[in-house]
């Protein structure tokens, strides 16, 4: 809800502005509509839905204009004009825009909030207020990568026992990265810093059947090793430890407990397929997956079991040891974006945890419920989150067009629309499909839920 203040002059300017006519005087003062819900609750064809700002809009295709939302507004805030149902607050936000005496109610404290409901004098069933968190920060432990200290070598990969890091590496196989697995492997310890003791060498080729990027070649009864003086470029992607495919695991044989993963394949029998799906398919950065090694005894035959996911053991710690880019650490955030944020939503629609309210310019983090597993991070299309990972979605298709049966041409979308890319001809609102990026923003600000939507995302890097 928004609200005026004590020092509101009556002069109506958020009254023109918005564009559900949510807002009216009384006694002189703007006021609107609570966003208590009542209308949603007690409409019978579903037609009032919530929207990704916390308030409410109507879909003009299933309201059939009967009216029974607007008799049991407990503020008598809403009436139907032409059939059409004006009066309920969508938390656009353009009233606060326009006026300097209009403030977001949500921002107040609980306490606050109660006490203006109550001085209302109206009978709520039940109001929900929005949930403040009581915490500062959101916190994660687990191990994560020093991108100043790490080489991309890939030794952490090889040694991960749950093959729970992903590295995509910018060039060609073939190459040494001076992941030193050449020399864990030598029988005869005949290679040092990444030369070879023909002396010594057997030529048992240990070293070139275990190296990650084939990267040692037979010569002339010889091996050699292919190394050029350059950087070794691209990303490391591994389990965050954020404990989401536990959730989804219904059959107890994956726990999260103390801050680590711990997995019974023995337990994994039930509802296996349907378990490893879900639970793949929620994974952040994509590591989780079945294990191609490592298969479950059932009744129906083989099953694969999980991997991909850190057990917390500290083997690539330990493997890390020249540039000790692999460190145990306690990731926290406070809920704050960047100034490139744009409202676009996309965060709110990927939070498993429903943990973020959107608003005009920024987000709203409730920190008591999110577990930093950087699902906003890794989909914002400007990167204004944070994110400790270098894994990243990316839109690459979509479908946005604006059904004119149901937009009011209130022009809130062209105003947040980052891209410019809604123009407004012959009387109607347009999507130009040239400009836009499919970033959601006019969809998840529109008031009449007017925009047929839909957007792809795929990983950024290729293979991960």
């Amino acid at each position: 809800m928004f609200i005026s203040t004590n020092d509101c002059d009556g002069t109506g300017e958020c009254i023109k502005k918005c564009p559900t006519k949510a807002i009216r005087l009384v006694n002189g003062k703007a006021f609107s509509c609570i966003t208590c819900g009542t209308c949603m609750e007690k409409c019978p064809n579903n037609a009032i839905s919530k929207n990704k700002y916390g308030g409410f809009v109507v879909d003009r295709a299933k309201c059939n204009g009967c009216g029974i939302c607007m008799f049991n507004c407990p503020t008598s805030n809403i009436n139907i004009e032409d059939g059409v149902v004006y009066g309920i607050c969508s938390r656009c936000g353009v009233c606060g825009n326009v006026c300097p005496n209009r403030v977001d109610g949500y921002e107040l404290t609980k306490e606050k909030q109660i006490n203006y409901i109550d001085s209302l004098n109206l009978y709520l069933k039940d109001y929900n207020l929005p949930e403040k968190s009581t915490s500062k920060l959101a916190e994660r432990t687990g191990i994560i990568t020093d991108k100043d200290d790490c080489i991309l070598c890939g030794r952490c990969s090889v040694q991960c026992p749950m093959d729970a890091i992903n590295i995509h590496f910018d060039q060609d196989r073939g190459i040494c990265t001076e992941c030193r697995i050449c020399e864990d492997v030598c029988p005869t310890n005949s290679i040092k810093k990444f030369n070879v003791n023909h002396e010594t060498c057997t030529l048992c080729f240990k070293c070139i059947k275990s190296c990650p990027r084939d990267a040692i070649y037979l010569g002339d009864f010889e091996v050699n090793i292919n190394k050029l003086d350059q950087e070794t470029n691209g990303t490391i992607i591994s389990c965050l430890n954020c404990g989401l495919c536990a959730e989804v695991i219904n059959n107890d044989s994956l726990k999260f407990e103390d801050n680590k993963l711990r997995y019974n394949p023995l337990e994994d029998a039930e509802n296996h397929s349907q378990n490893h799906l879900e639970a793949i398919n929620l994974c952040p950065v994509s590591t989780l997956k079945e294990s191609n090694d490592f298969v479950i005894e059932s009744a129906d035959g083989e099953d694969q079991a999980l991997a991909g996911f850190c057990v917390s053991c500290g083997n690539c710690i330990k493997a890390c040891d020249i540039y000790n880019a692999r460190k145990l650490e306690t990731y926290t955030w406070d809920g704050s974006v960047s100034d490139d944020c744009i409202s676009c939503g996309i965060c709110y629609e990927v939070c498993p945890k429903d943990a973020i309210t959107l608003n005009r310019g920024n987000i709203e983090v409730n920190l008591d419920k999110c577990i930093l597993c950087e699902k906003c991070g890794i989909h914002c299309p400007k990167d204004a989150i944070p994110k400790t990972t270098d894994a990243k979605k990316i839109i690459v298709d979509g479908f946005n067009q604006i059904d004119d049966n149901l937009c009011i041409s209130c022009g809130i979308c062209q105003d947040i629309c980052p891209e410019d890319a809604i123009t407004y001809e012959n009387n109607k609102y347009k999507v130009n499909l040239d400009k836009c990026t499919y970033c959601g923003a006019c969809k998840n600000a529109c008031p009449s839920n007017a925009f047929i939507f839909e957007r792809k995302f795929k990983d950024s890097v290729d293979g991960v």
